[in-house]
């Protein structure tokens, strides 16, 4: 661990409380110290024992090694712009959390995390889409930059995404929280979905948060993904139209629609290809609109349509597995936490945490047995 002064150190801990929604009194009376000591600590007045560091990251849910170590660039200049004493939301709390441990693991130099990928975008050098044919072009790009074919349904987007050094977790924060954020790391980056939203419209918004960070958009957090007029915010409105350009693409739309409709009527058809993309239908209805093969009124109707169980066995449609289905985490970060843990770098315990409940101790791999004599040291 890095040397830093007790006022430093005291801001830190500071942060992480305020981060966590505890107050200076609960925290002293969690880990046995007045509310006036806890104060002189984060105040840098007062040192603070090991034992006692250990005791209020505890309580805080942090690393102890995090306090030495400096924070991610993107979220302080964040945690700046909005105040100091302003408090993270649920989201930003939750990025911080990822982005620290994601920053842990890499520390570690395990190579199942898969971050060099992240090189690859870097020396795209993409550019930032200013009109509606560049975000379509970003999209095309995007899918070349994954390795994807370009008029395919993508079938894991979590899964693609991380294959550019993107790390996206999920976590169900509410309805009436925000939808998605992003926070780029030194090498690669970051993501966090809501949930709680049905899986169209949460794949929607992991497409749009792909955006950000392929423009090296430091920290972001989106509310109501797609759901402002193009005029209104016109680099997102932009990123709303390489997200739906992504999961729709143009070729395919083209070649598949009208044929679609000729075959099976309007609603046949919408409720095949969202069911073919992934995506909802408000999302088809305005990649249909956009690309002009249907009118408003049209666009409105299937708008309003849902896919229902009849659909789903007379039409024969494939039912994959739920993504970013209620708590997950990206897979190279899974792999790399099993290997820190087969290779007896992190504890059992510590595995369990970063797992976030994904798997229960039964899950875990078998290490070998230890000898009593055997002195073991493990990261914490």
């Amino acid at each position: 661990m890095g040397e830093i002064d007790a006022k430093t150190l005291g801001e830190r801990i500071r942060d992480a409380r305020k981060r966590a929604d505890i107050s200076q009194e609960d925290l002293g009376r969690a880990v046995g110290l007045e509310r006036t000591v806890v104060n002189k600590i984060e105040s840098g007045v007062r040192k603070v024992t090991a034992l006692e560091l250990s005791d209020i990251a505890g309580v805080l849910g942090v690393r102890m090694s995090s306090f030495f170590e400096d924070p991610v660039p993107a979220l302080v200049a964040h945690r700046s712009s909005q105040g100091l004493d302003t408090a993270d939301s649920s989201i930003d709390a939750l990025l911080a959390k990822f982005a620290d441990e994601v920053e842990f693991i890499a520390s570690l130099g395990v190579a199942e995390l898969g971050l060099d990928a992240a090189d690859i975008v870097g020396q795209a050098s993409i550019v930032p889409p200013s009109t509606n044919a560049e975000a379509e072009a970003l999209a095309a790009n995007a899918r070349e930059l994954m390795t994807l074919p370009a008029e395919a349904p993508i079938q894991r987007l979590s899964d693609s995404i991380a294959a550019i050094g993107l790390l996206a977790f999920s976590r169900d924060i509410g309805k009436d929280s925000a939808d998605a954020g992003t926070v780029l790391l030194p090498r690669g980056g970051v993501c966090l979905v809501n949930s709680h939203m049905k899986v169209g419209r949460r794949r929607l918004a992991l497409a749009h948060e792909l955006g950000h960070y392929l423009c090296s958009d430091d920290y972001r957090v989106d509310w109501r993904v797609d759901s402002r007029p193009d005029d209104a915010v016109p680099m997102e409105a932009r990123l709303d139209r390489f997200a739906r350009a992504l999961l729709l693409p143009e070729a395919a739309l083209m070649r598949q629609w009208n044929d679609f409709v000729a075959r099976y009527e309007e609603r046949g058809a919408a409720v095949r290809l969202a069911s073919n993309f992934r995506v909802d239908m408000a999302t088809l209805a305005k990649r249909l609109k956009e690309l002009g093969l249907t009118d408003g009124h049209t666009a409105d109707l299937i708008r309003k349509y849902r896919t229902t169980q009849a659909d789903i066995i007379e039409m024969n449609l494939r039912v994959p597995l739920e993504e970013l289905q209620g708590t997950t985490i990206p897979g190279p970060f899974a792999r790399a936490v099993l290997r820190l843990f087969r290779d007896e770098r992190i504890s059992r315990e510590r595995a369990l945490d970063l797992l976030q409940n994904t798997l229960n101790e039964a899950d875990l791999p078998l290490v070998r047995e230890r000898r009593p004599d055997e002195i073991w040291k493990f990261v914490s």
